[in-house]
């Protein structure tokens, strides 16, 4: 069992919101995640939410933002929030730009070097993360969902199309929809995967991934914000994705929100109908 080391604990909402570190196998360092426990875990197990976050962020954005413990607690759910990539690994220029590199992990599994022997979030994400969390908590180990901001709503998505059956629900705030077709996404799987690799690129993108998703029914529910920066400077392109659904007939929900931006104040004003959608699926 691997071991987790205690960061800091609080009471919240009647749970406890805690931060671990351990030391992770899969991407060769510490890495630290948060989890939320509502205070019916003292009493049984429960089902999963699992949250990636944006570029820039760390495994405590979403904790101190979002206001989710007291969805958490209402619907008895414990939350998983991890750090977005690796940290202090030692490759140079890790740290030099803020949407490359330390923070900005995009859930993939790079195979360019030296990247490739720490930044496998994918795999982290979706395979040693969830072993940790079912080995040390009270967790109903076959009932997990997953969801994420911008960044992590991307990830949300690759990791529910690319793993069918896995998690039970999926959702995205804000969501980099189609990275193959916009600067983030190009700059990410240019430096992770090699520019060379564009036919690789598109195994990490979920407008492309739908048209092959072979799996139990999944329907993605995504939100955006109408007055979002980054959805008028083609970031996101949620459109692009709605239309791959439409034309893969994967179900998909699309909820615009009139004059909401790409921050935490639009998250937090509507993670209470998320967590609500995703614990309708976890019963």
């Amino acid at each position: 069992m691997t071991v987790i080391s205690l960061i800091s604990s609080a009471k919240c909402f009647g749970g406890l919101q805690k931060i671990y570190s351990h030391q992770s196998k899969e991407l060769a360092c510490e890495m630290k995640f948060a989890v939320f426990l509502p205070p019916s875990v003292d009493h049984r197990r429960l089902p999963v939410l699992y949250w990636l976050s944006g570029l820039t962020c760390n495994e405590t954005n979403f904790i101190q933002k979002a206001g989710a413990q007291r969805y958490a607690t209402e619907h008895n759910l414990i939350i998983v929030c991890p750090d977005t990539s690796p940290r202090n690994v030692n490759i140079p220029g890790e740290d030099d730009s803020w949407d490359f590199g330390s923070g900005a992990g995009f859930y993939i599994d790079a195979t360019k070097d030296p990247w490739s022997n720490h930044y496998r979030m994918f795999s982290y994400v979706t395979q040693e993360l969830i072993d940790v969390v079912n080995n040390n908590f009270p967790t109903v180990v076959n009932k997990m969902s997953i969801a994420g901001h911008s960044m992590g709503g991307h990830g949300a998505l690759i990791c529910a199309l690319k793993n069918p059956g896995l998690y039970k629900s999926v959702s995205a705030f804000a969501a980099i929809s189609n990275p193959t077709k916009c600067p983030w996404g190009q700059k990410i799987f240019s430096g992770y995967l090699g520019e060379e690799k564009e036919a690789e690129w598109k195994n990490w993108d979920a407008t492309e991934l739908v048209a092959s998703y072979n799996g139990p029914p999944l329907e993605l529910y995504l939100d955006q914000g109408s007055e979002d920066s980054f959805l008028k400077d083609g970031q996101l392109n949620p459109n692009n994705l709605v239309d791959a659904c439409r034309a893969a007939q994967v179900p998909c929900v699309l909820n615009m929100r009139e004059g909401y931006d790409h921050s935490y104040f639009y998250v937090a004003s509507f993670i209470g109908d998320h967590i609500a959608y995703h614990a309708r699926h976890l019963q």
